[in-house]
């Protein structure tokens, strides 16, 4: 609970135009892209490193606990205020600080929506390359705490790839700078740590992200399948072969004619799949490959293998594999978007067990994921309006990642653990690596007040840790 004390010291940090507080504001940060929710007692919106360095000192001196937002596109739950307390939103901080193309360099603010990176340096043919689906509205500041993805990422590498340093915001108000514009930084790394640690030891206040130069050539192809084993056989076939393309994303045919009748991107809506892929660098090197992934397809019975024969043609395949997600909301009340992985050669009998999850529990589950690099996207059906629902699309969330892992996979390929996921934690991670885990967000968040109940089990979290460690000093 805030104290009134507490929020009047906030608020003046921010200024009476840049705060919410009102029931009616603040149930709008009450959720993000997930199926959670849990409401905040105040937001504020810092425009500066020092404001959100004066709003983390008063939190400490009031035991205030707070969660840094985005733009709140998240699909685990990660900045949803489990316990209420504060949110620390980031939309005011926007400004991209500084460009050095000459270092292929870019510096920040956290609320930079990730698509305007590229825009601000296309001209100069450059690019950033991690390019979530929501790259339109999702921000860098979020994309770090989650270490984002996304299609281009197969042959790219994900968020903590292209990170060279941040300036994070500790505990207790201390602003500290990790990496930097060189290529390498004596020490550890800690901005490897903080990337993907979901907001739970800092707050990232500036990142620094390395740029690319765009490639002399692009060819987007479209592989159409009869079967859906014949498709996922693709994926691991292209692999085998030694070929990377830049993307290899995968949608099975409920999700293709969803997505087909909201974009008409030019999916066939009889297919039983398709393989969107997309290849990038010298015109050579390009062409030689398209001609590869042609006989890949065909000998793995693609009925139909097609090039986009423009820049525009390529825009629409694209269109409708990122705007997918809106094109389930035409034909669902609600969904549940899952993001587990696995070894591209167990993509096939994953299919076909989440395919047999779903008819078990009475639910039509899509699939639409980066085939390339076996992280699976089941997005499952259900209407929330009808009671045990939502819990039934929980529960076949849990046994598809659960059977994830079981094929030698993960809880995560991108979305993070957030609160949606921790509880599987122990499925992955032995308790030794769980412990290990809690005494790093012990060491930077030694009250437990940054994103509380996420990322780590109940029972074994900071506090828990904390407190054996105290039961521990008392019996000696």
């Amino acid at each position: 609970m805030i104290s009134a004390e507490g929020k009047q010291k906030l608020i003046a940090v921010v200024g009476p135009r840049n705060y919410l507080d009102r029931p009616e504001d603040l149930i709008l940060y009450e959720y993000d892209g997930g199926v959670d929710k849990a409401r905040p007692e105040l937001v504020v919106f810092p425009r500066s490193t020092e404001e959100v360095a004066a709003l983390v000192r008063i939190s400490q001196e009031h035991g205030i606990q707070l969660v840094g937002r985005g733009a709140g596109t998240g699909l685990s739950g990660g900045s949803i205020p489990r316990r209420g307390g504060l949110i620390i939103a980031f939309a005011r901080m926007n400004r991209i600080l500084e460009i050095d193309l000459a270092n292929e360099r870019a510096v920040l603010q956290p609320g930079v929506v990730n698509l305007d990176i590229t825009l601000a340096v296309q001209g100069n043919k450059y690019f950033y390359a991690p390019d979530p689906s929501s790259q339109r509205s999702c921000t860098i500041g979020g994309n770090v705490s989650e270490n984002a993805g996304g299609p281009h990422t197969l042959a790219y590498g994900v968020t903590t790839n292209h990170v060279l340093g941040l300036e994070v915001v500790l505990h207790d108000g201390t602003v500290i700078h990790t990496g930097g514009m060189e290529q390498d930084t004596p020490g550890y790394d800690l901005t490897g740590l903080l990337t993907g640690s979901e907001g739970t030891m800092g707050l990232v206040t500036k990142v620094i992200v390395r740029l690319m130069r765009q490639p002399e050539v692009v060819k987007t192809c479209l592989g159409i399948y009869n079967t859906v084993d014949d498709c996922a056989d693709t994926v691991a076939e292209i692999t085998a072969r030694g070929i990377t393309p830049v993307a290899v994303e995968m949608l099975d045919g409920v999700m293709l004619r969803m997505v087909e009748e909201a974009t008409h991107a030019g999916y066939p809506r009889d297919a039983a799949a398709v393989l969107l892929i997309e290849l990038e660098g010298l015109t050579e090197g390009v062409t030689a490959q398209l001609e590869q992934i042609r006989a890949v397809c065909e000998n793995c019975r693609a009925r139909e293998f097609r090039v986009a024969k423009s820049a525009e043609e390529r825009d629409l395949l694209w269109k409708g594999r990122k705007n997918a997600f809106g094109a389930v909301g035409r034909v669902s009340p609600a969904y549940y978007v899952q993001d587990g992985v696995v070894p591209r050669t167990k993509i096939a009998p994953t299919l076909r067990e989440i395919q047999k999850i779903g008819e078990r529990r009475g639910l039509i589950i899509s699939n639409i994921f980066h085939a390339g690099d076996g992280n699976m996207h089941p997005i499952i059906l259900f209407d929330h309006h009808k009671p045990g629902q939502l819990e039934n699309a929980a529960k076949a969330g849990e046994e598809i990642l659960e059977f994830c892992v079981e094929q030698g996979g993960s809880i995560t390929g991108e979305h993070g653990v957030g609160m949606e996921k921790m509880e599987l934690m122990t499925k992955q991670f032995d308790d030794d690596t769980l412990n290990m885990i809690a005494g790093f967000k012990n060491l930077f968040d030694p009250e437990c007040r940054f994103n509380p109940g996420k990322v780590l089990p109940l029972g074994k979290g900071c506090m828990e840790i904390r407190q054996r460690a105290l039961t521990a000093a008392n019996m000696l």
